[in-house]
């Protein structure tokens, strides 16, 4: 999908100098996978402390193999 953009040309080139990426398609491609990735940790991270765990669960035994 073809898409114009009006970027910062300053940030722009940070990302391509940060990233070491060649192009600006490539550099751009990687901070958008890194944005996505970041906030889904995030989104993540705000479950610890609130599930609940089964003591009494085994893992061991779901694990081998028959």
């Amino acid at each position: 999908m073809a898409t114009n953009l009006s970027l910062d040309p300053d940030l722009l080139e940070r990302t391509l100098r940060v990233s070491g990426e060649k192009t600006k398609k490539a550099a751009v491609t990687k901070a958008l996978k890194e944005f996505v990735a970041r906030h889904e940790q995030k989104r993540v991270a705000k479950l610890f402390g609130k599930l609940q765990w089964d003591a009494t669960y085994d893992y061991k035994k779901d694990r081998s193999r028959k």
